[in-house]
């Protein structure tokens, strides 16, 4: 692996956001946490992400609201299912302890 310099981070983190503005077509780049924020408080009640199935179904709501925005990105629904798959994998062990 080659070094890793801060700034050349910073310069990739750069241009993730300038090629997401285009991708999920909003101005200034993607934004899809206050969606994402208020489908989890309302499938949770509490918006806690206290346990490992609540952060992977956050995971998985965000994936679905990218889906819905900008042009269709197969990655996004490809990551929703193995999001699913990982809460499942989660749920079945902190729910059957």
């Amino acid at each position: 692996m080659s070094e890793v310099i801060a700034k050349d981070v910073l310069a990739a983190a750069q241009q993730h956001m300038i090629d997401r503005e285009s991708m999920y077509d909003t101005p200034g780049g993607e934004r899809s946490i206050p969606a994402t924020v208020a489908a989890f408080k309302a499938i949770t009640g509490d918006g806690q992400i206290d346990s490992d199935e609540r952060g992977w179904l956050f995971m998985v709501l965000l994936k679905l609201v990218r889906c819905q925005q900008g042009n269709f990105k197969l990655d996004n629904y490809e990551d929703a299912a193995a999001y699913c798959a990982l809460m499942a994998e989660s749920a079945a062990v902190e729910r059957n302890s």
